[in-house]
This record gives C-alpha cells, sequence and structure tokens, in this order.
C-alpha cells in the first residue's frame, strides 16, 4: 500500500490554504451549499472542466491556472457570503452568478463590465477594482484577520480592509459612496 498519497494531498490541501485560505475541495463544497449549485454548476460558473473542478476538490491539482477563473472564485464566495448574510436573495444570486459565469476577467484587476457588456457604475466599478486588488494579495478571511490586529492601533485602515477587502461588496459600494458624497460637500 502507498503511504506516499495521504502525504501529498495533505501538502496539496496545505498549499490550497495558503493560497486560498481554505482547501478548496472545502471551500467548494461551501460554495454550492450556499448558492444551491452542483458540482457541474460551480465548474461552469468558474469556467473550470468538472474533471478540473474534481482533481482541485480532491486535492490531486493544487492551483487554479487561469487568474480569470480565481477572480470568478473570489466574486462567487463574495456572493455566496452576501447570500449567506442575508444581504442578498437566493432568486438575486441566479443573475449574478451569469454574470460571474460571463466575466473575463485580468490578470491584475477584475471586470469592469457586466456580462452584457455594460460599464459597471462608478462607484461598484471602483469598489469592485479595490477588492480585486486586495484579494489578489490575501483572502476574505486574511484580510478580516490583518484587520482585526490593526483595529487597536490603526482603526481607519483596520474598518477600511473590513469593509472593502472582507464584507459584502454593497455595504463597500454604499460606504464609498458615503465618503465619496462627504468629500465633494466638503470641496464644493
Amino acid at each position: 500500500m502507498d503511504t506516499s498519497q495521504p502525504d501529498a494531498t495533505t501538502r496539496v490541501q496545505d498549499m490550497q490554504r495558503t493560497w486560498y485560505g481554505e482547501p478548496l475541495g472545502v471551500l467548494f463544497r461551501r460554495l454550492t451549499e450556499s448558492l444551491g449549485l452542483n458540482q457541474a454548476r460551480l465548474a461552469g460558473v468558474l469556467g473550470l472542466s468538472a474533471p478540473m473542478l474534481s482533481q482541485l476538490m480532491s486535492g490531486q491539482r493544487a492551483k487554479i491556472g487561469n487568474p480569470a477563473v480565481v477572480q470568478r472564485l473570489q466574486a462567487l464566495q463574495e456572493l455566496a457570503s452576501e447570500v449567506s448574510g442575508g444581504a442578498v436573495s437566493p432568486a438575486d444570486a441566479v443573475p449574478r452568478m451569469e454574470e460571474i459565469r460571463g466575466s473575463a476577467g485580468s490578470p491584475l484587476l477584475g471586470t469592469t463590465q457586466s456580462a452584457t457588456g455594460t460599464p459597471l457604475p462608478p462607484a461598484r466599478r471602483v469598489v469592485h477594482e479595490v477588492r480585486a486588488l486586495l484579494h489578489e494579495i490575501a483572502s476574505p478571511a486574511e484580510i478580516a484577520e490583518a484587520a482585526g490586529s490593526l483595529a487597536h492601533r490603526h482603526p481607519q485602515l483596520a474598518e477600511f480592509l473590513r469593509v472593502y477587502g472582507a464584507g459584502p461588496s454593497d455595504a463597500a459600494v454604499r460606504d464609498y459612496e458615503a465618503r465619496k458624497q462627504g468629500a465633494d460637500a466638503h470641496h464644493g
């Protein structure tokens, strides 16, 4: 019996934990449960083949090589968080998943257009790009942890990380619009 297989799987899951905040099997199962998807539908929304999704879930493959797929994964995580928190209804999540599925992404920033090619409203676009940058370097869970460690000495920076990196995008859009309105009133 080959005993190296569990060790290899454990190493892959440890790498996934570093890159994505948790093993992809755990993450994908949570997304399917939160968003009411089966694995084939999840693979379709992400833009992965079903066998590739299975390999990532089982620890046979460590990393998602396509940055656009990673960005769609981050967008689905955000959506699942909004559904779990009650900010988005399961019915309203369906068209958002279609928009995520249609997004092309880019090497650094997420798409600034909807699936239909319509530009995102300015506030949503700015928030989307800030979130994409933050999620390029850390998972939402890591950002929340960093915010917690900064809260005592740098409360405003901690709040920014919480709102823009770890919270629902609608809350970040509202925060951005309020700050912009305040800045416009101050300069107007």
